[in-house]
């Protein structure tokens, strides 16, 4: 088992630096200049936009600025005078004066996405990892508390659905499995909200806590009616994937010879359909859990932006909505590591769930 997570990381590398290229290709062919973005003046000379341009490195051709961003830049760099001080191949001729009061910047930090550093935010003028780790926690928490409901609940519905086939609750939970895969999240979560929100008053509309003296959320149990529609709007969707897949897998193992040998020897039903069926039936939920993993991150941006919750997600909308490419790309390449990683845990749930498969 380790030999072959350790084979599957390595040949994930390839993989890794192809989502990278791609995603700095994206971003290089988008419109606008960064220099605009960040620099624009009614009073910016020509010369001084150039000069701001060569210090960002974006006049640069395309595989330097991406090698750039990937490693650093200092494998650009060279002892031109042997002083034993490297000299920049692309250092400004004068030094700028980014809010003129007469005191030149100072240079920009050497990043690359290979040592952990993935720049600064052009916003909030942070290093973009640590705007990203000051919002993972609140995206792991729904997400978590998202995939444990839609397990929980979608798993047995299906199991009961397969074993009650053709019958009232198979009915029913194959109607509403199809009516909460229809039902577009952010239309529900603006319904929930001015339902048991706004009209009724049950759940507080938006935020992750309210407003404390220290600026930090109490724990989860103080809290959690704020968890709650978040929570269920992120949930329905897996909730009917789960039940589908459950019921088409069960009624599959329900079949087998082994269902009809434990039945045949006066196995109660629950331990014949939950203890024996259900085991062989979750196969395909390992399957789907690498994608899920990934959609956590993507049904976050909708969730998050509708009901304020102040995770990744929500960053991510803001940051592609002011430009803010460091954090965007910083997300982008977080989001492809997920990917990665769930896809791999898929391989590993198989022979968690399924004895008989064997991994070399």
């Amino acid at each position: 088992m380790i030999k072959y997570i350790i084979r599957r990381l390595v040949q994930s590398i390839p993989t890794f630096f192809g989502i990278t290229l791609l995603s700095y290709l994206l971003l290089w062919l988008a419109p606008g200049s960064v220099v605009e973005r960040l620099y624009f003046a009614p009073n910016i000379k020509a010369e001084t936009r150039a000069r701001l341009a060569a210090q960002l490195g974006i006049d640069d051709p395309f595989h330097i600025q991406y090698l750039r961003w990937v490693a650093g830049d200092d494998w650009l760099r060279w002892d031109n005078d042997d002083d034993g001080i490297a000299d920049s191949s692309f250092t400004p001729i004068a030094p700028l004066d980014e809010d003129g009061d007469g005191i030149p910047e100072p240079p920009g930090d050497n990043y690359g996405i290979l040592r952990g550093d993935f720049g600064k935010s052009f916003i909030k003028k942070q290093p973009v990892l640590e705007v990203i780790l000051s919002n993972l926690a609140a995206t792991l928490e729904l997400g978590i508390a998202a995939i444990l409901t839609s397990l929980v609940i979608g798993v047995p519905v299906g199991v009961v659905s397969a074993v009650t086939r053709g019958r009232l609750f198979d009915n029913v939970s194959r109607i509403m499995a199809v009516i909460f895969d229809s039902i577009p999240s952010f239309w529900l979560a603006y319904m929930l909200i001015i339902l048991l929100g706004s009209s009724m008053k049950i759940l507080p509309i938006g935020g992750r806590c309210g407003v404390t003296l220290t600026g930090v959320c109490p724990p989860l149990f103080e809290r959690i009616d704020y968890l709650i529609m978040p929570t269920f709007v992120f949930a329905v969707g897996l909730i009917a994937l789960f039940s589908r897949y459950l019921r088409t897998s069960t009624l599959e193992v329900l079949g087998q010879d082994y269902i009809r040998t434990a039945r045949a020897k006066g196995l109660a039903p629950s331990a014949v359909n939950f203890r024996h069926a259900m085991r062989n039936a979750l196969i395909p939920v390992a399957t789907l859990l690498g994608p899920i993993i990934t959609n956590v991150w993507a049904g976050a941006i909708v969730i998050e932006t509708v009901f304020a919750w102040p995770g990744v997600g929500r960053i991510a909308y803001t940051s592609a909505i002011q430009q803010d490419y460091p954090v965007v790309m910083g997300i982008v390449i977080f989001a492809s590591l997920a990917t990665i990683l769930g896809f791999l845990l898929s391989d590993v749930l198989y022979v968690l769930i399924d004895p008989r498969i064997r991994i070399h």
